[in-house]
């Protein structure tokens, strides 16, 4: 490598890294959030259909921001895929009351309730998600009404 292009990547490198440390003494914190790796593996354990793992690793997400309304969202559709329903509801709820407009959240418990046979709530979260995604803009108003047409 020639030492011209090697010296300027370690000069950007020691430039970037100056900057990072000054952010830091000056408590200005990064825009962008850093990614949770927990949170990172279970969603990759959610489309591989490995629910414990997805489970495990939500929790171990929320235990670090519990607070974080995906999460939960995740979590639940976790332990609603596994057959808990009780949990399942317990943390689309606990998306839902952090983050009212969370349409994974509404789709997810809007199938949740499907399963135990309320169409009637169902119907009640896809008219929030019908409110939340005008002109069925967002896959989880049409996922949802399908998964209620097919309860018929």
């Amino acid at each position: 490598m020639p030492l011209v292009p090697m010296f300027s990547r370690v000069l950007l490198a020691a430039t970037l890294a100056l900057a990072a440390a000054a952010h830091a003494s000056y408590g200005v914190t990064p825009a962008m959030p850093v990614p949770n790796p927990d949170a990172e593996v279970a969603t990759e354990a959610l489309r591989s259909g490995d629910w414990q793992r997805a489970i495990d690793n939500f929790q171990a997400a929320l235990r670090a921001e519990p607070d974080n309304a995906a999460f939960h969202s995740g979590l639940a559709y976790a332990y609603f895929r596994r057959g808990s329903s009780e949990l399942a509801f317990r943390h689309f709820r606990e998306a839902l009351r952090i983050d009212p407009g969370l349409a994974s959240a509404h789709e997810g418990i809007g199938k949740a309730y499907l399963a135990v046979g309320d169409v009637a709530k169902a119907r009640e979260h896809l008219a929030v998600l019908e409110q939340l995604c005008p002109g069925r803009s967002c896959q989880e108003v049409v996922d949802l009404e399908r998964a209620i047409a097919a309860a018929k």
